[in-house]
């Protein structure tokens, strides 16, 4: 199975794509969207889009998942976040991908058996659990990496369940 984690941001979208199979992970691909901000919104939007989209048809992306929306103080913020993971949605909608959503405190506990954890904490735990050489030091990154992680413990046992049965 082949997850595309996501953690949808404006200036900046994070991916990361995992390979799950047995209890064996490889990390496949990662990084960041990159919108500019001196672009109009909309354009910011479709770079983003577009980005997902490439990597869906790349990599046969077979399940999305992305954190749950949190709460902001700053209503401005919150809203341009969601028009970021309103487009993530899309894409994967309009390649009839599934898509799974964790709580930032699922996320967290499935990384780090603690609900609590810093961004530090995931980040460094992330890069422990799937062995990679080095560390990713921008947290969307990593929280990408973190949530594709989660929704291998959580919804994809369940699935292979369902096939062997």
């Amino acid at each position: 199975m082949i997850i595309l984690g996501v953690d949808p941001g404006i200036q900046h979208t994070g991916y990361a794509v995992l390979f799950f199979q047995s209890e064996q992970f490889e990390i496949l691909k990662f990084g960041l969207i990159d919108t500019d901000k001196f672009d109009i919104f909309a354009l910011r939007l479709k770079k983003i889009y577009d980005g997902l989209c490439e990597i869906i048809k790349q990599y046969k992306i077979d399940s999305m998942s992305l954190e749950e929306i949190f709460y902001s103080r700053n209503i401005k913020v919150a809203l341009k976040m969601g028009h970021a993971r309103g487009v993530a949605l899309l894409a994967a909608a309009n390649h009839q991908i599934p898509v799974a959503e964790y709580s930032a405190r699922e996320v967290k506990m499935s990384v780090t058996g603690n609900g609590n954890a810093s961004k530090y904490q995931v980040q460094q735990m992330i890069g422990r659990v799937l062995q990679l050489p080095t560390v990713p030091a921008i947290f969307d990154v990593t929280d990408a990496m973190a949530v594709a992680y989660c929704h291998s413990r959580r919804a994809i046992p369940i699935y292979e369940r369902a096939l062997n049965t």
